[in-house]
């Protein structure tokens, strides 16, 4: 193994990938050599992103799909296999934020709203992913992109703290059932990043005053923080690494 963390030939499926975390992954991704493709609704911003993954020198494929959809995302795994033909690693990305609604207050639909998009679509994702995994027997890799709201309490977010706890839990099962086929699954729980789901918060000077002095670190996270691990995970030096989650809040959680 002269490089383990070499990506060459290695095909990567990020979904939610045409900004924030996923965006920070999937370029890291293609620096280390893969060919990736990126999930997202909005055609224009995928675009844009697409070219920001192919200025790394590999292959980039941006497919619009909205994860909320069973049959979206059965039409964007085919296009995906039919423009790289395989999938050696996937990263549940895509997410929604909460409506901020108190809990007495929150509706069925807003609760399920953020369900639809963070624990039913990344199931569907990771589901399909390892259904080509499987059918190959090579092997892979899933990652279910979840938040530290799945270990601490966020208020007016109890729909978005219980789509993340459950992916966790998600992922975790599956890299108990998933082992024998060579699949591993891992969790990655972002803390404070600068996102469009983080801006208005972020630029919230009671908040910053708040929080950010709680981060050892002392600033908010970067999407280009996560290409590391999502190289890591989707590399032969992650192959007996499962049933894992890693927490990258800046020490937040430890302060």
């Amino acid at each position: 193994m002269e490089n383990p963390f070499d990506l060459s030939g290695h095909v990567a499926l990020v979904t939610g990938g045409n900004s924030g975390i996923g965006l920070g992954m999937a370029e890291g991704l293609a620096a280390a050599g893969a060919s990736v493709c990126i999930w997202g609704r909005t055609v224009e911003r995928n675009e844009a992103a697409r070219e920001r993954i192919a200025s790394h020198g590999g292959k980039a494929v941006a497919v619009r799909c909205d994860v909320s959809s069973a049959d979206e995302i059965e039409a964007a795994f085919a296009e995906t296999l039919e423009q790289l033909g395989r999938i050696d690693s996937c990263f549940a990305c895509a997410g929604v934020g909460p409506a901020g609604q108190r809990f007495l207050e929150m509706t069925p639909e807003e609760f399920h709203r953020v369900l639809g998009v963070n624990l039913d679509g990344a199931f569907l994702t990771l589901q399909g992913a390892a259904r080509d995994m499987v059918e190959r027997g090579e092997g892979g890799s899933l990652v279910g992109v979840a938040s530290l709201a799945a270990l601490s309490g966020q208020p007016r977010g109890q729909n978005y703290a219980a789509s993340k706890g459950g992916l966790v839990s998600m992922v975790n099962s599956c890299a108990v059932e998933l082992a024998k086929h060579g699949i591993r699954a891992n969790s990655i729980l972002p803390g404070w990043v600068e996102s469009a789901m983080t801006e208005l918060a972020l630029a919230s000077q009671p908040f910053i005053d708040r929080v950010l002095p709680r981060i050892p670190a002392r600033r908010w996270g970067k999407p280009a923080d996560f290409a590391g691990i999502a190289i890591y995970l989707a590399s032969e030096a992650s192959e007996y690494h499962t049933g894992d989650s890693f927490l990258i809040d800046g020490g937040y959680r430890a302060f």
